[in-house]
Protein backbone atom coordinates (compact mmCIF):
# COMPACT_ATOMS: atom_id res chain seq x y z
CA UNK A 1 0.00 0.00 0.00
CA UNK A 2 1.39 3.51 -1.35
CA UNK A 3 1.38 6.26 1.21
CA UNK A 4 2.18 10.12 -0.08
CA UNK A 5 4.28 12.14 2.04
CA UNK A 6 1.27 13.81 3.70
CA UNK A 7 0.13 10.54 5.08
CA UNK A 8 3.21 9.58 6.20
CA UNK A 9 3.98 12.85 8.12
CA UNK A 10 0.80 12.62 10.11
CA UNK A 11 1.54 9.03 10.98
CA UNK A 12 4.74 9.96 12.19
CA UNK A 13 3.45 12.93 14.34
CA UNK A 14 0.48 10.60 15.55
CA UNK A 15 3.77 8.10 16.57
CA UNK A 16 5.81 10.12 18.53
CA UNK A 17 2.90 11.92 20.48
CA UNK A 18 1.50 8.55 21.93
CA UNK A 19 5.38 7.44 22.63
CA UNK A 20 5.94 10.91 24.68
CA UNK A 21 2.88 10.36 26.45
CA UNK A 22 3.75 6.84 27.20
CA UNK A 23 7.09 8.01 28.55
CA UNK A 24 5.36 10.76 30.81
CA UNK A 25 3.12 7.88 32.09
CA UNK A 26 5.84 5.78 33.16
CA UNK A 27 7.91 8.88 34.52
CA UNK A 28 4.94 9.79 36.47
CA UNK A 29 4.59 5.93 37.75
CA UNK A 30 8.30 5.38 38.82
CA UNK A 31 8.25 8.89 40.54
CA UNK A 32 4.95 7.93 42.37
CA UNK A 33 6.48 4.04 43.08
CA UNK A 34 9.57 6.04 44.48
CA UNK A 35 7.80 7.36 46.80
CA UNK A 36 5.77 4.73 47.73
CA UNK A 37 9.29 2.64 48.40
CA UNK A 38 10.36 5.16 50.73
CA UNK A 39 7.24 5.75 52.47
CA UNK A 40 7.62 2.26 53.09
CA UNK A 41 11.47 1.95 53.81
CA UNK A 42 11.24 4.43 56.50
CA UNK A 43 7.61 2.91 58.22
CA UNK A 44 9.97 -0.57 57.71
CA UNK A 45 12.96 1.20 59.62
CA UNK A 46 11.23 2.94 62.57
CA UNK A 47 9.94 -0.53 63.94
CA UNK A 48 12.95 -2.49 63.99
CA UNK A 49 15.11 -1.59 67.38
CA UNK A 50 16.55 1.68 68.02
CA UNK A 51 20.34 2.18 67.42
CA UNK A 52 22.46 4.80 65.97
CA UNK A 53 22.75 3.27 63.00
CA UNK A 54 19.00 2.45 62.65
CA UNK A 55 18.65 6.15 63.35
CA UNK A 56 20.42 7.43 60.57
CA UNK A 57 18.81 4.66 58.11
CA UNK A 58 15.54 6.14 59.01
CA UNK A 59 17.08 10.09 58.90
CA UNK A 60 18.20 8.73 55.00
CA UNK A 61 15.08 7.59 53.89
CA UNK A 62 13.27 10.19 55.45
CA UNK A 63 15.89 12.41 53.02
CA UNK A 64 15.21 10.87 49.91
CA UNK A 65 11.39 10.52 50.93
CA UNK A 66 11.19 14.20 50.63
CA UNK A 67 13.67 14.93 47.54
CA UNK A 68 11.61 12.28 45.76
CA UNK A 69 8.07 14.37 46.91
CA UNK A 70 10.06 17.55 46.00
CA UNK A 71 10.77 16.22 42.71
CA UNK A 72 7.29 14.99 42.24
CA UNK A 73 6.12 18.43 43.04
CA UNK A 74 8.41 20.48 40.86
CA UNK A 75 7.00 18.12 37.74
CA UNK A 76 3.75 18.74 38.34
CA UNK A 77 3.79 22.42 38.41
CA UNK A 78 6.27 22.08 35.15
CA UNK A 79 2.92 19.84 33.77
CA UNK A 80 0.40 21.98 34.90
CA UNK A 81 2.71 25.38 33.69
CA UNK A 82 2.18 24.15 30.29
CA UNK A 83 -1.33 23.59 30.46
CA UNK A 84 -1.62 26.55 31.79
CA UNK A 85 -0.39 28.37 28.40
CA UNK A 86 -1.90 25.84 25.64
CA UNK A 87 -5.60 26.75 27.88
CA UNK A 88 -4.29 30.35 27.79
CA UNK A 89 -3.67 30.03 23.65
CA UNK A 90 -7.18 28.01 23.32
CA UNK A 91 -9.38 31.10 25.41
CA UNK A 92 -7.53 33.51 22.92
CA UNK A 93 -8.66 31.84 19.96
CA UNK A 94 -12.14 31.32 21.49
CA UNK A 95 -12.28 35.09 22.27
CA UNK A 96 -11.43 36.34 18.68
CA UNK A 97 -13.84 33.44 17.05
CA UNK A 98 -16.52 34.79 19.17
CA UNK A 99 -15.86 38.14 18.32
CA UNK A 100 -15.95 37.09 14.42
CA UNK A 101 -18.95 34.74 14.85
CA UNK A 102 -21.01 37.90 17.36
CA UNK A 103 -20.01 40.23 14.04
CA UNK A 104 -21.58 37.95 11.58
CA UNK A 105 -24.47 37.74 13.76
CA UNK A 106 -24.86 40.95 14.05
CA UNK A 107 -24.80 41.99 10.33
CA UNK A 108 -27.25 39.33 10.02
CA UNK A 109 -29.74 40.88 11.93
CA UNK A 110 -29.45 44.15 10.49
CA UNK A 111 -30.09 42.44 7.18
CA UNK A 112 -32.86 40.43 8.47
CA UNK A 113 -34.66 43.22 10.30
CA UNK A 114 -34.19 45.29 6.84
CA UNK A 115 -35.77 42.18 4.96
CA UNK A 116 -38.42 41.02 7.42
CA UNK A 117 -39.70 45.20 7.28
CA UNK A 118 -41.44 44.50 4.07
CA UNK A 119 -45.00 43.91 4.21
CA UNK A 120 -46.39 40.48 2.24
CA UNK A 121 -47.90 42.83 -0.22
CA UNK A 122 -45.41 44.99 -1.23
CA UNK A 123 -43.24 41.59 -1.45
CA UNK A 124 -45.90 40.09 -3.66
CA UNK A 125 -45.93 43.69 -5.66
CA UNK A 126 -42.73 43.93 -6.38
CA UNK A 127 -41.91 40.41 -7.31
CA UNK A 128 -41.60 40.09 -11.27
CA UNK A 129 -43.38 36.61 -11.32
CA UNK A 130 -44.35 34.54 -9.22
CA UNK A 131 -41.32 31.96 -9.09
CA UNK A 132 -39.44 35.28 -7.78
CA UNK A 133 -41.60 35.23 -5.28
CA UNK A 134 -40.51 31.84 -4.58
CA UNK A 135 -37.37 32.76 -4.30
CA UNK A 136 -37.57 35.25 -2.45
CA UNK A 137 -39.77 33.59 0.20
CA UNK A 138 -37.16 30.78 0.20
CA UNK A 139 -34.08 32.94 0.70
CA UNK A 140 -35.91 34.40 3.65
CA UNK A 141 -35.88 30.58 4.81
CA UNK A 142 -32.37 29.96 4.45
CA UNK A 143 -31.67 33.38 6.33
CA UNK A 144 -33.80 32.31 8.91
CA UNK A 145 -31.52 29.13 9.21
CA UNK A 146 -28.76 30.21 9.01
CA UNK A 147 -29.58 32.73 11.79
CA UNK A 148 -30.57 30.18 14.22
CA UNK A 149 -27.34 28.31 13.49
CA UNK A 150 -25.19 31.66 14.03
CA UNK A 151 -27.02 31.55 17.19
CA UNK A 152 -25.83 28.14 18.38
CA UNK A 153 -22.54 28.88 17.34
CA UNK A 154 -22.25 31.70 19.49
CA UNK A 155 -23.85 30.29 22.39
CA UNK A 156 -21.43 27.30 21.71
CA UNK A 157 -18.40 29.49 21.31
CA UNK A 158 -19.69 31.42 24.68
CA UNK A 159 -19.83 28.42 26.53
CA UNK A 160 -16.76 26.81 25.40
CA UNK A 161 -14.79 29.85 26.10
CA UNK A 162 -16.22 30.08 30.29
CA UNK A 163 -15.25 26.20 30.13
CA UNK A 164 -11.85 27.62 29.43
CA UNK A 165 -11.80 30.00 31.81
CA UNK A 166 -13.19 28.18 34.36
CA UNK A 167 -10.32 25.34 33.52
CA UNK A 168 -7.57 28.14 33.71
CA UNK A 169 -8.53 29.64 36.83
CA UNK A 170 -8.46 26.02 38.42
CA UNK A 171 -5.19 25.09 37.26
CA UNK A 172 -3.41 28.71 37.90
CA UNK A 173 -5.32 28.01 41.73
CA UNK A 174 -3.54 24.51 41.73
CA UNK A 175 0.22 25.98 40.84
CA UNK A 176 -0.24 28.55 43.16
CA UNK A 177 -0.82 25.51 46.32
CA UNK A 178 1.69 23.53 44.41
CA UNK A 179 4.27 26.29 45.30
CA UNK A 180 3.14 26.58 48.65
CA UNK A 181 3.65 22.96 49.26
CA UNK A 182 6.90 23.39 47.21
CA UNK A 183 8.34 25.53 49.99
CA UNK A 184 7.08 23.05 52.80
CA UNK A 185 9.20 20.51 51.42
CA UNK A 186 12.26 22.54 50.83
CA UNK A 187 11.86 23.97 54.57
CA UNK A 188 11.34 20.40 55.72
CA UNK A 189 14.01 18.45 54.16
CA UNK A 190 16.68 21.68 55.48
CA UNK A 191 15.22 20.42 58.97
CA UNK A 192 15.75 16.64 58.41
CA UNK A 193 19.35 17.28 57.27
CA UNK A 194 19.85 19.53 60.30
CA UNK A 195 18.41 17.03 62.68
CA UNK A 196 20.57 14.61 61.11
CA UNK A 197 24.07 16.46 61.91
CA UNK A 198 22.66 17.48 65.31
CA UNK A 199 22.34 13.67 66.06
CA UNK A 200 25.70 12.83 64.85
CA UNK A 201 26.86 15.27 66.58
CA UNK A 202 25.22 15.09 69.97
CA UNK A 203 25.97 11.41 69.96
CA UNK A 204 29.74 11.95 68.64
CA UNK A 205 28.78 9.28 66.04
CA UNK A 206 28.96 6.89 69.14
CA UNK A 207 26.70 3.83 69.54
CA UNK A 208 26.84 3.71 73.33
CA UNK A 209 26.66 7.38 73.81
CA UNK A 210 23.34 7.42 71.39
CA UNK A 211 21.85 4.02 74.32
CA UNK A 212 22.78 5.99 77.14
CA UNK A 213 20.79 9.80 75.98
CA UNK A 214 18.06 7.34 74.23
CA UNK A 215 17.40 4.83 77.72
CA UNK A 216 17.81 8.25 79.86
CA UNK A 217 15.03 10.07 77.73
CA UNK A 218 12.75 7.01 77.90
CA UNK A 219 13.39 6.32 81.54
CA UNK A 220 12.75 9.72 82.35
CA UNK A 221 8.77 10.09 80.37
CA UNK A 222 8.14 6.82 81.79
CA UNK A 223 8.77 8.46 85.40
CA UNK A 224 6.89 11.81 84.22
CA UNK A 225 3.79 9.82 83.29
CA UNK A 226 3.51 8.14 86.78
CA UNK A 227 3.82 11.46 88.73
CA UNK A 228 1.65 12.96 86.54
CA UNK A 229 -0.91 9.76 86.95
CA UNK A 230 -0.62 10.61 90.84
CA UNK A 231 1.76 7.81 91.73
CA UNK A 232 5.11 8.07 93.60
CA UNK A 233 5.81 9.24 97.31
CA UNK A 234 4.04 12.96 98.14
CA UNK A 235 3.45 14.75 100.85
CA UNK A 236 1.72 17.93 101.22
CA UNK A 237 3.88 20.94 102.51
CA UNK A 238 1.44 23.37 102.84
CA UNK A 239 0.26 27.02 100.86
CA UNK A 240 2.67 28.90 99.04
CA UNK A 241 1.85 32.13 97.20
CA UNK A 242 3.22 33.64 93.47
CA UNK A 243 7.35 34.01 93.86
CA UNK A 244 7.04 31.83 96.96
CA UNK A 245 10.79 29.84 96.93
CA UNK A 246 9.46 25.77 96.58
CA UNK A 247 13.18 24.20 96.02
CA UNK A 248 15.94 23.90 94.32
CA UNK A 249 17.73 22.84 90.99
CA UNK A 250 19.53 20.12 91.82
CA UNK A 251 23.12 20.48 90.15
CA UNK A 252 24.59 18.30 87.36
CA UNK A 253 23.86 14.78 86.99
CA UNK A 254 20.59 13.27 88.86
CA UNK A 255 18.39 10.63 88.36
CA UNK A 256 17.10 10.55 85.07
CA UNK A 257 18.71 13.91 84.36
CA UNK A 258 21.23 14.38 81.91
CA UNK A 259 23.11 18.09 83.64
CA UNK A 260 21.34 20.83 85.77
CA UNK A 261 17.93 21.70 84.39
CA UNK A 262 14.14 21.97 85.59
CA UNK A 263 11.72 20.10 83.66
CA UNK A 264 8.36 22.02 84.79
CA UNK A 265 5.01 20.91 82.96
CA UNK A 266 1.42 22.16 83.25
CA UNK A 267 -2.13 20.06 83.58
CA UNK A 268 -5.61 21.53 83.63
CA UNK A 269 -8.51 19.63 84.26
CA UNK A 270 -5.89 16.59 83.78
CA UNK A 271 -5.05 17.21 80.36
CA UNK A 272 -1.60 18.48 79.03
CA UNK A 273 -0.96 21.85 78.07
CA UNK A 274 1.65 23.99 76.40
CA UNK A 275 3.75 25.94 78.98
CA UNK A 276 4.06 28.66 76.72
CA UNK A 277 1.05 29.86 76.65
CA UNK A 278 0.40 30.56 80.14
CA UNK A 279 4.16 31.79 81.03
CA UNK A 280 4.54 35.79 80.59
CA UNK A 281 5.87 37.21 77.74
CA UNK A 282 10.28 37.55 78.72
CA UNK A 283 13.39 37.52 76.44
CA UNK A 284 15.32 34.28 76.78
CA UNK A 285 18.26 32.61 75.79
CA UNK A 286 17.69 28.98 73.84
CA UNK A 287 20.26 26.71 74.01
CA UNK A 288 17.73 23.83 72.18
CA UNK A 289 19.44 23.87 68.77
CA UNK A 290 18.07 22.55 66.02
CA UNK A 291 14.40 23.66 67.62
CA UNK A 292 15.29 27.25 67.33
CA UNK A 293 13.59 29.92 69.17
CA UNK A 294 9.39 30.03 70.26
CA UNK A 295 7.64 32.81 72.59
CA UNK A 296 5.89 33.09 75.23
CA UNK A 297 2.13 34.59 75.51
CA UNK A 298 0.60 34.14 78.94
CA UNK A 299 0.73 36.00 82.37
CA UNK A 300 2.35 34.11 84.88
CA UNK A 301 5.65 34.58 86.63
CA UNK A 302 8.70 32.31 86.12
CA UNK A 303 9.99 29.22 87.75
CA UNK A 304 13.41 30.51 87.93
CA UNK A 305 15.14 33.57 87.55
CA UNK A 306 17.04 35.65 85.00
CA UNK A 307 18.97 34.75 83.06
CA UNK A 308 16.90 31.44 81.78
CA UNK A 309 17.81 29.28 78.66
CA UNK A 310 15.84 26.74 77.19
CA UNK A 311 17.00 23.74 76.64
CA UNK A 312 14.22 21.88 75.34
CA UNK A 313 10.32 23.39 74.50
CA UNK A 314 6.73 21.34 74.74
CA UNK A 315 5.92 19.30 71.78
CA UNK A 316 7.37 18.12 68.97
CA UNK A 317 10.56 18.75 69.79
CA UNK A 318 13.91 17.65 68.18
CA UNK A 319 14.35 14.54 70.70
CA UNK A 320 10.38 13.85 69.93
CA UNK A 321 10.86 14.14 66.33
CA UNK A 322 13.93 11.22 67.16
CA UNK A 323 10.83 9.24 68.59
CA UNK A 324 12.52 8.81 71.81
CA UNK A 325 9.04 10.30 73.74
CA UNK A 326 6.26 7.40 73.98
CA UNK A 327 3.35 9.04 72.82
CA UNK A 328 5.47 11.41 70.47
CA UNK A 329 5.63 15.01 72.45
CA UNK A 330 7.82 16.28 75.06
CA UNK A 331 5.54 16.93 77.68
CA UNK A 332 6.84 20.31 79.63
CA UNK A 333 9.79 22.60 78.85
CA UNK A 334 13.56 22.40 80.12
CA UNK A 335 14.98 25.07 81.27
CA UNK A 336 18.01 26.69 83.95
CA UNK A 337 19.29 29.60 84.81
CA UNK A 338 23.04 30.58 85.31
CA UNK A 339 22.77 32.81 87.64
CA UNK A 340 20.90 30.75 90.77
CA UNK A 341 19.31 27.74 91.11
CA UNK A 342 16.44 28.62 93.01
CA UNK A 343 13.02 27.74 91.52
CA UNK A 344 9.63 29.36 92.47
CA UNK A 345 5.94 28.59 92.50
CA UNK A 346 4.25 30.15 89.49
CA UNK A 347 1.17 31.17 90.69
CA UNK A 348 -0.29 30.55 94.52
CA UNK A 349 -1.70 27.10 96.02
CA UNK A 350 -1.09 23.85 97.59
CA UNK A 351 3.06 22.88 97.23
CA UNK A 352 3.48 18.94 97.77
CA UNK A 353 6.66 17.76 97.24
CA UNK A 354 7.43 13.63 96.07
CA UNK A 355 9.84 11.16 94.44
CA UNK A 356 9.83 8.69 92.09
CA UNK A 357 12.14 5.44 90.99
CA UNK A 358 13.86 6.42 88.08
CA UNK A 359 16.95 5.18 86.53
CA UNK A 360 18.38 3.35 89.62
CA UNK A 361 17.68 6.48 91.51
CA UNK A 362 14.93 8.81 93.28
CA UNK A 363 13.62 11.53 90.70
CA UNK A 364 12.62 14.56 93.10
CA UNK A 365 9.81 17.01 91.90
CA UNK A 366 7.26 19.56 93.89
CA UNK A 367 3.75 20.17 92.53
CA UNK A 368 1.13 22.88 93.11
CA UNK A 369 -1.96 22.82 92.99
CA UNK A 370 -3.10 26.30 92.16
CA UNK A 371 -6.13 27.83 93.22
CA UNK A 372 -7.01 28.13 89.88
CA UNK A 373 -7.45 24.74 89.24
CA UNK A 374 -4.56 24.06 87.27
CA UNK A 375 -1.56 21.94 88.07
CA UNK A 376 2.17 22.97 87.86
CA UNK A 377 4.94 20.12 87.99
CA UNK A 378 8.64 20.90 88.71
CA UNK A 379 10.85 17.87 88.33
CA UNK A 380 14.70 17.27 88.69
CA UNK A 381 14.66 19.77 92.18
CA UNK A 382 15.17 19.70 96.02
CA UNK A 383 11.85 20.41 97.24
CA UNK A 384 11.61 22.81 100.45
Amino acid sequence: MHYDKKTLLIFLLFGLLVFFNKISIIVHAADCDDKSGQENKVQELKSQTKTLSSQISIMDSQIRLTEARIEANKREILDLTLDIDTATKKITKLQDSLEKIAEVLLNRIVATYKAGSVQPLEMILSSISASNLLERLNYFRIVQRHDRILIRDVQQAKNDYTNQKDILEEKKKKVESLKLQLEAYTSQLEQEKLDKQALLAVTQNDEKIYQQKLQAALAEQAAINQITSGFGNVVSVGNVKEGDTIGHVISGRSACSSGTHLHFEVYKDKKLQDPTVYLSSKSVTFDNSPDGTFSFTGSWSWPISDPILIEQGFGMTYWARLGWYRGGQHTGIDLYSKSSLDTYAVKEGELFKGSIACGGGQLLFARVDQSDGIQTYYLHIIPN
